[in-house]
């Protein structure tokens, strides 16, 4: 059996200095601080579940470091989950696209050796994290059926969700934000933005909508539905068609109307980390932030920063939330939302999923990890 002892507890919906008992990989005690040296001493540090992360694009960025540059398959799922642990990530949903607006993108090619490769890491027993999918769908690709069908029995399949990247609408309503993006990010040049935008636009309208009919009545179709997401809503009606769908998510709402449309209708809202950490969204939408003063924030994403979900967490305490609200964010309730019940925050008998966390100058540092009582980083 393990102890820790002097460590600042955070539960659900309480916060204590005390002492965190595991065995077999279980949590088996929690108690009040008592007077036994008995147990490793963590001096007052924080102790906090291991966070659940439902939309990351980070393997992506290890995949492909360079625009058309594209690394090998294991290699990069490797270096992927060595940032995601560090970070406290204990369990993750790799957000794979199928599907791309660009049809010289390279992310077609990789979806099949990158799902592959998870299962062949995992199977291997060199993955540190807990490892699941969220298929994000651009309904915009002409082949997104014919991508999409050989996964959808897949038991690590937790999420889909619904994007349309088409520029002039939902994330890219602003078309110099989406200039910006994309000549940065992929090294477009302006030339070819400008060629781009009218194909965009024609694809949009021979696609989408037919997509969006095929996909929902496929994952409806499923013995054990997969919850489904829609990406970036930006008004009531987007939220509204969400609902008629089924969906039960609304990742990265672009409005307050939208997150707003959202909250009445009981959907979970998921903002991006980053937004949160910088200030703001890179897009130009609405600011996380802004959200959570208005309670219209559920999860945190790290999306393209693992290393953001932690520090966006400890900044909602400047937004009015108390410390396990803020954790929560990042733990039970992502957990929650994708069905996972036996981890996300510090309970008796849930998985030893734990994080060390010391706050140096008003910023959450990770000190070690735990998954199911093992130490992984």
């Amino acid at each position: 059996m393990k102890t820790i002892r002097n460590a600042r507890i955070v539960m659900a919906d309480t916060m204590f200095f005390g002492t965190l008992g595991i065995r077999d990989g279980l949590i088996t005690e929690i108690a009040p601080e008592s007077r036994s040296a008995v147990g490793e001493d963590w001096q007052g540090d924080y102790l906090l579940p291991g966070m659940v992360e439902l939309h990351t694009d980070n393997l992506e960025k290890h995949l492909m470091p360079r625009p058309k540059a594209q690394w090998p398959t294991l290699p990069a799922i490797i270096a992927h989950d060595a940032q995601i642990a560090v970070s406290g990530i204990t369990t993750v949903l790799d957000a794979i696209s199928v599907g791309d607006i660009d049809s010289d993108s390279m992310r077609n090619d990789m979806l099949t050796p990158c799902v592959a490769g998870l299962q062949e890491a995992a199977d291997a027993g060199v993955l540190r994290a807990d490892h699941f999918l969220h298929l994000r769908l651009e309904l915009a690709e002409a082949n997104l059926l014919t991508m999409f069908e050989p996964f959808l029995h897949d038991p690590r399949l937790k999420l889909v969700s619904l994007m349309d990247h088409t520029p002039g609408q939902r994330q890219w309503t602003d078309l110099a934000h989406y200039r910006t993006y994309v000549t940065g990010k992929r090294g477009w040049s302006e030339t070819k933005v400008d060629s781009m935008l009218e194909r965009l636009i024609e694809r949009q309208h021979i696609y989408v909508a037919a997509n969006r009919r095929a996909v929902i009545a496929r994952c409806a179709s499923l013995s054990s539905p997969v919850p489904l997401a829609t990406h970036d809503d930006t008004t009531i009606e987007h939220v509204t068609e969400g609902v008629v769908d089924g969906v039960t998510i609304s990742e990265f709402p672009t409005t307050m109307a939208a997150a707003q449309a959202a909250r009445a209708h009981q959907l979970g809202i998921i903002m991006g980390a980053p937004n949160m950490v910088r200030g703001g969204s890179h897009s130009g939408n609405v600011s996380a932030s802004a959200l959570a003063r208005a309670d219209l924030l559920d999860v945190f994403s790290s999306d393209y920063v693992p290393a953001s979900l932690l520090h966006a967490a400890f900044l909602l305490q400047q937004e009015g939330f108390n410390l396990p609200k803020a954790v929560a964010t990042v733990t039970r309730n992502p957990a929650r939302m994708i069905g996972l019940s036996d981890r996300g925050e510090v309970a008796l008998g849930l998985r030893a999923d734990i994080l060390r966390v010391r706050v140096v100058k008003g910023i959450p540092i990770v000190i070690n990890v735990w998954k199911s009582g093992v130490q992984i980083a």
